[in-house]
């Protein structure tokens, strides 16, 4: 099959364009045609090494839109149906996957990350991970779903509880997550404050929901909340060590900050006193269980959520698609056709 792949860690020039094996469909498996996969930030950190001790050759890519080419033994499902793929992939077996939370299985791993992902013309994934594909929506668009909405709405409802009337704060209007916790915050009828890196990206921001924008490379974020807000119910954040302290100032007394990412940097140093004195609850974030994006699915049906795109390449320009990640320059998702 065609993919895209790294034989070692690096910049965008590890990503090689070639043949790999097709992988083979074992009973309770389903072999996906892959149509399209989005690119995250965590393609770009895998492919520097996040994990080391990954076996190669690896394929990258978690959001994965295609088409059932091949079922295993005891998979009861339609060859040639469109299918949206679950990137999460857990042991199904366990406390945890039992107890709908699959996320914190201690087998969980995510496609493209520690196992093949969709960087590729077939995917093969567990038949749990099999979703219903979006009425009205192109591959491309339903690609950019899965790993960003999935991330967004645990860290928004299930960590975050927003409920109607909190002022929530998420940083980078334009990343995937981002442009998906602003969404689903105002389904809630949260009150939104965002940031992005540029005057470009001010109206898109407003376009999506959001109430007030800030762009963090003009005006100092910290000042700007304080000074028109106070402090804010809820922090949704990917940057890391550069703003966490910040983040952590402008939350209220009891309120909370959701991690999900570190952007900048994991080595973070922190005022406890913040913390203890005012009560704030730090909050680690990992995707979400499976069941979630049946509800994510609904509600982009609905027309209640969408999916964000910034630029549709094919699958041989993954290189391309990376540098304009690395740039910090798109404003919602880039998205290969495979």
């Amino acid at each position: 099959m065609r993919a895209v792949y790294i034989e070692e860690f690096g910049d965008v020039d590890v990503l090689k364009f070639g043949e790999l094996p097709e992988p083979k469909v074992g009973p309770g498996e389903v072999l996906v045609r892959v149509k399209a996969v989005s690119l995250n930030h965590l393609d770009i950190w895998v492919r520097r090494g996040i994990y080391p001790k990954l076996s190669m050759p690896h394929v990258l890519g978690s959001d994965i839109a295609g088409v059932i080419e091949e079922v295993g033994e005891g998979v009861n499902l339609e060859v040639g149906r469109k299918v949206l793929v679950s990137p999460g992939v857990s042991c199904g077996k366990c406390e945890m996957c039992l107890s709908g939370k699959d996320n914190l299985c201690k087998d969980y791993k995510i496609l493209g990350e520690h196992i093949w992902g969709g960087y590729a013309e077939f995917v093969k994934v567990p038949v749990q991970n099999i979703l219903p594909f979006p009425e009205d929506l192109t591959f491309e668009e339903a690609s950019a779903i899965p790993l960003v909405f999935l991330t967004a709405w645990q860290a928004v409802v299930e960590k975050g509880e927003v409920k109607a009337g909190d002022v929530v704060f998420i940083t980078s209007a334009g990343g995937g997550v981002g442009s998906s916790a602003i969404q689903i915050a105002k389904l809630f009828n949260a009150f939104v404050i965002t940031t992005v890196g540029s005057d470009e990206k001010v109206e898109k921001a407003y376009e999506l929901g959001a109430d007030f924008v800030i762009n963090r490379k003009k005006e100092d974020f910290e000042k700007v909340v304080l000074e028109k807000f106070g402090r804010v119910d809820l922090v949704v954040d990917h940057s890391g060590k550069e703003n966490i302290q910040k983040l952590i100032n402008i939350t209220k007394w009891g309120g909370k900050v959701v991690i999900y990412g570190a952007t900048s940097g994991y080595n973070a140093q922190i005022d406890l006193r913040h913390i203890f004195y005012r009560q704030v609850s730090l909050i680690g974030s990992t995707m979400g269980s499976k069941g979630i994006l049946f509800r994510v699915i609904r509600l982009i049906e609905q027309k209640k959520l969408k999916p964000v795109i910034y630029k549709v390449l094919e699958l041989k320009d993954a290189k391309e698609g990376h540098r304009i990640l690395e740039s910090f320059s798109p404003f919602g998702k880039v998205v290969l056709r495979v």
